[in-house]
């Protein structure tokens, strides 16, 4: 089997360079970038300038559109279907054309990945999303998730996942994200993993016990998923453990416990000779920072007039240097109680980080987003980017499963 990607949703290219460092053979054939409503495609600009362009099977250029409207026939064939892909509501229901065929909500881009296997059939895949994917909705706990593994084992995969905390596994943020291997029954790696029981898999046998080791796991909890997809949508509701797998709609899961590793420190990311507009000079704004990191208990009215009081708990000021990284998200860098503030390592001043720096939390390269775009949006990419090691770890166990494939 040869070592062809696909990424959707390809932001600056997290996945092909988790790939690209394992020096193994892969090759990415296509990719799709496109930010709604974004006059510059500054992501699939950055992809470019790193990557190069793809073409379609047609010889045309279509990256970076809306994926929406791309024909998926003309992807070109690939081995392995990658793609971060946000958490939405995937509720779904009967189309208008048709009582046998789904409708899900406008925009709701697992349906492109959906259309995508269906027109490329790839025989393996693996897919990135927030932790919280296992628990949503909060009216209906579990269904979204319910609704993407009934997707895939109506198209023939089994499939493996687990939420993975990055700063466990050597990285230098604490970032929980859910990664999904799914792959054809019909692999010499799917027939196998029907064979075991679910607790090897969980324990040692399987693609994600390989590449983030666990300590221990819980009892495993089973359902079974309907093979309609419209009731799985209106009725399905499960508590899924942090690792799991399923088989011919069989679901099979469990909490695990991760075996820590040595996680890089924040202090060690850290750049020296910062420019001096990192650093908050106006005592104004240091009062807001304060403000905005502390502890706070706040009356509120709902808009039914019931009054309530809001919460919250202090955060770190500034971050800690002798722990990983808290999660970095897209507004990093503003005013706001989630953005780090660090004590400089040259002049212990309070600054932000620098783009350099948030490129290291996520593994990149330094200076990975220095193509031309703005700094704002170089934060951006980066809080929408997954951490790259991770990616490689599971390379490195795919590419032991592919050697074995004929």
């Amino acid at each position: 089997m040869d070592k062809s990607i696909c990424e959707l949703f390809a932001g600056v290219g997290g996945f092909r360079l988790g790939f690209e460092r394992l020096e193994s053979g892969w090759e990415t054939k296509w990719f799709s970038q496109w930010e709604p409503g974004a006059k510059t495609q500054w992501a699939h600009d950055c992809y470019v300038n790193h990557f190069g362009d793809n073409q379609d099977l047609k010889g045309e250029f279509h990256t970076g559109e809306d994926i929406s409207v791309v024909n998926k026939k003309s992807i070109p064939d690939h081995s392995l279907l990658v793609g971060g892909f946000p958490c939405q509501d995937y509720s779904v229901a009967h189309s208008l054309v048709s009582s046998k065929g789904i409708e899900g909500k406008k925009g709701v881009l697992w349906w492109q990945i959906r259309d995508t296997l269906i027109a490329k059939k790839p025989p393996f895949c693996i897919f990135e999303n927030v932790d919280r994917l296992l628990k949503s909705p909060a009216k209906q706990r579990g269904r979204d998730f319910g609704v993407i593994l009934s997707c895939l084992a109506e198209l023939g995969y089994l499939v493996e996942w687990r939420v993975v905390n990055a700063a466990v596994y050597g990285a230098a943020q604490r970032r929980r994200r859910t990664f999904i291997f799914a792959y054809k029954n019909t692999t010499k790696y799917g027939k196998k993993m029907m064979k075991l029981k679910p607790e090897a898999i969980f324990e040692s046998e399987g693609m994600m016990a390989k590449a983030f080791p666990i300590s221990s796991m819980e009892n495993v909890t089973e359902t079974t998923l309907s093979k309609n997809i419209i009731e799985v949508s209106d009725d399905f509701s499960f508590a899924f453990g942090n690792s799991g797998f399923m088989k011919d709609y069989h679901i099979y899961t469990s909490k695990v416990e991760e075996v820590e590793e040595t996680p890089i420190k924040l202090g060690e990311i850290l750049e020296r000779n910062v420019d001096d507009s990192f650093f908050i000079k106006d005592e104004s704004r240091m009062a807001k920072w304060v403000y905005l990191k502390g502890a706070k208990k706040i009356q509120r009215k709902a808009a039914n007039g019931h009054e309530y009081t809001f919460s919250e708990g202090p955060v770190a000021f500034p971050d800690p240097w002798d722990r990983p990284g808290r999660t970095m998200l897209t507004s990093e860098s503003t005013l706001n109680r989630s953005t780090h503030v660090v004590a400089d390592l040259d002049s212990g001043k309070l600054r932000t980080l620098t783009p350099v720096e948030a490129e290291r939390l996520q593994g990149f390269d330094d200076d990975w987003t220095n193509t031309g775009m703005p700094q704002r949006m170089r934060f951006f990419c980066m809080g929408n980017a997954l951490v790259v090691p991770m990616i490689t770890r599971m390379g490195k166990v795919l590419d032991e499963i592919i050697s074995n494939e004929p």
